[in-house]
């Protein structure tokens, strides 16, 4: 039997400092931090979806994940209801580094605008708009 994919749930991202990512994330995107599971683990919630924070140092029986789990290794594209130029304002009274944008790009659903930073893990992280760019 064939299915199809609705919509991604949650994803896992390997952290060197739980707490400093979680602050970032908070922060500089808005999400919510929440606590989860019998080892009180640590989520980010935003919109319908999550990001598991997942400790550098937890061990495969600890934590099961990828077998290359490890901190800087995502790429990530947020959509937000504002324009790039909010993006980057709100990205400059953070002090976080632009590292791209805006610039043009395809998203899922067409043209998008993205600005890029990184997070305190080195990941990747793009911050697009489905509107004009300024």
């Amino acid at each position: 039997m064939r299915f199809a994919v609705d919509r991604l749930d949650h994803l896992v991202i390997t952290c060197r400092d739980v707490d400093v990512s979680a602050s970032w994330y908070q922060r500089v995107l808005g999400m919510e931090r929440e606590a989860f599971g019998e080892q009180r683990r640590n989520a980010l919630r935003f919109g319908g979806q999550k990001i598991n924070l997942r400790p550098q140092t937890a061990t495969q029986e600890e934590w099961f994940t990828g077998t290359a789990a490890a901190p800087g290794t995502q790429d990530l594209c947020f959509i937000v209801a504002v324009t790039a130029e909010d993006v980057i304002a709100h990205l400059h009274e953070c002090g976080v580094t632009i590292e791209k944008g805006p610039v043009p790009k395809a998203g899922a659903l067409g043209p998008i605008t993205s600005v890029y930073c990184r997070d305190p893990d080195e990941n990747l992280i793009e911050i697009a708009t489905y509107g004009p760019a300024a």
